[in-house]
């Protein structure tokens, strides 16, 4: 269902501009031929989006090129509602006449699962939370340079560069470095009059520093810890990161890990720095908090949902620290953009205040449901062939107005790890019980950093963990990280998502050592 074009580079276009090219399909043509045929089948409800989504990627291997990929989707999809029944469809033709074939095969697909659910006994009819209508409203995400408008060989250039320095030092024996970018362009037009056109950036380039011991076998790895963003070119010339700086400590910091003694067993008052802590956010907080899951709808890929709605307002998720947001605002996030596949703008709300759940993630069916007054824009699809489906905000823990910095979390700790990024993890279906490990960890001793250790990964539950935060750093540690491939839905699909925190204190948690573990 998806059309691989070929895209004229041209010339390159100012940042805050829409893609001339998008512009040029006939976006309107077709969604007023899709959106005219699904109003003379009867429906209640009908959406037209059509998207183009480039993604391209650059590898190299120990500062030789590994490989590459650049590739386009284009098309549309048509969504309906017709008594209380979806109906979906898609298609790659860009004409009018194929836009509202599409249209009748959605109406089709309608009255069939209507009529399944009708002949099961369900009288559940979906409907959709009010929303103000935006009659031509433009949006575009905030970066400087378009990655697609820089020379692949600046691209390759300056992976090779960043890796030949890496290799140059002492005890690092392999070097991995890559870069992906997206561009993303969406048109949306519904029956109820609202016509979007969007565009977002995004990029995650990251570098993998490799120790082998030849005498012994012994190997180790460390990445860079610089999160994906959604930023352009600018962010690998320095704006928004000091690359120069993190290259430059990295062999380092890996000798050390390679030194480093293996961690004993056991509880731990643990400083986590934004760059590990993220994750945590993302399995126990950021998936637990999505209505969808908490009502049993998402179940069959990665579970449900610890966090029901029958303890909205109740829950104890954390301490009384903990402050925690849904927002689809946030610049350079990743899960940033104007308005939601639904046609709703998009918003900033509390899902955990004073550490009590208090919000959900929602799009219009869910919040219709459970009697929200509104969706807050969480509805997304990746692809214009699939379906729009609840996805991830950018759910972020809240600094501390004048909070300590990471040091002065560090000094309140007699006895504990300080741990950096992230690296494996594990948590069951209902979000509950996890484990983290992550890129580095120093023992905490008196109050300060005393060397690395290796071989660890802390566990619990999600709301001892979260119970057992005892302070959190201010607005100068706050980071915010996130990843590319959040997976969700079957189908299967994938959504960016970003999520800022401060470094943040830990008393008492269980610390295993992994070496120890992986025998059992």
């Amino acid at each position: 269902m998806i059309l691989a074009v070929t895209l004229d580079p041209g010339s390159p276009m100012p940042p805050s501009a829409l893609d001339p090219q998008f512009l040029s399909y006939p976006l309107r043509p077709l969604a007023d031929a899709a959106l005219s045929r699904a109003r003379q089948l009867g429906v209640s409800h009908a959406d037209f989006r059509l998207e183009r989504v480039r993604s391209a990627s650059w590898r190299l291997r120990d500062a030789r090129p590994a490989g590459s990929s650049d590739t386009v989707q284009l098309g549309f999809a048509v969504r309906v509602l017709l008594d209380g029944a979806w109906g979906f469809a898609a298609g790659v033709d860009l004409t009018p006449e194929a836009a509202a074939a599409v249209a009748e095969q959605a109406v089709a697909v309608a009255r069939l699962s209507g009529g399944i659910s009708r002949a099961a006994g369900s009288a559940e009819r979906v409907e959709l939370a009010p929303e103000p209508v935006y009659p031509a409203a433009e949006w575009v995400s905030a970066y400087e340079l378009n990655p697609f408008d820089v020379p692949d060989a600046e691209k390759t250039g300056l992976l090779a560069d960043w890796s030949s320095r890496l290799l140059a030092a002492d005890g690092v024996s392999h070097v991995s470095a890559a870069v992906l970018t997206v561009q993303e362009n969406k048109f949306y037009a519904d029956t109820a009059g609202t016509v979007t056109t969007q565009q977002r950036v995004r990029l995650h380039p990251w570098l993998e520093a490799t120790s082998v011991d030849e005498r012994t076998g012994a190997f180790d790895s460390m990445r860079t810890i610089a999160p994906p963003a959604g930023r352009g070119w600018e962010y690998l010339r320095g704006t928004g990161w000091d690359w120069d700086a993190e290259l430059a400590e990295l062999p380092e910091l890996l000798a050390q890990k390679m030194r480093a003694p293996s961690v004993a067993a056991g509880r731990y008052d643990l400083v986590i720095d934004p760059s590990n802590l993220w994750l945590t956010i993302h399995e126990s907080i950021g998936h637990a908090t999505e209505l969808d899951r908490a009502l049993g709808y998402e179940a069959a890929y990665a579970g449900t949902s610890f966090a029901t709605f029958d303890q909205l307002g109740s829950l104890k998720y954390g301490s009384e620290l903990m402050h925690v947001t849904g927002d689809r605002t946030a610049e350079h996030g990743l899960a940033t953009i104007g308005y939601d596949d639904e046609g709703v703008a998009t918003q900033s709300w509390d899902l955990i205040r004073d550490g009590v759940l208090v919000g959900y993630q929602l799009d219009r069916p869910m919040a219709r449901l459970k009697g929200f007054g509104r969706s807050n824009g969480c509805a997304y699809a990746d692809s214009p062939a699939h379906v729009p489906v609840q996805r991830m905000a950018n759910v972020s823990l809240q600094p501390a107005a004048g909070g300590p910095d990471t040091a002065g979390l560090v000094s309140q700790v007699e006895n504990g790890l300080y741990i950096v990024g992230d690296r494996s993890w594990s948590i069951d279906m209902q979000r509950y019980n996890f484990q983290f490990t992550g890129q580095r960890a120093y023992a905490i001793r008196d109050g300060e950093l005393a060397g690395q250790v290796k071989d660890f990964a802390y566990q619990a539950t999600t709301t001892d963990f979260w119970g057992s935060m005892s302070a959190v750093g201010g607005p100068q540690t706050y980071v915010l990280g996130g990843a590319f491939n959040c997976g969700k839905a079957q189908p299967g699909q994938v959504a960016a998502v970003s999520h800022g925190c401060p470094s943040a204190l830990f008393r008492q948690v269980n610390v295993l050592n992994t070496q120890q573990e992986a025998g059992h």
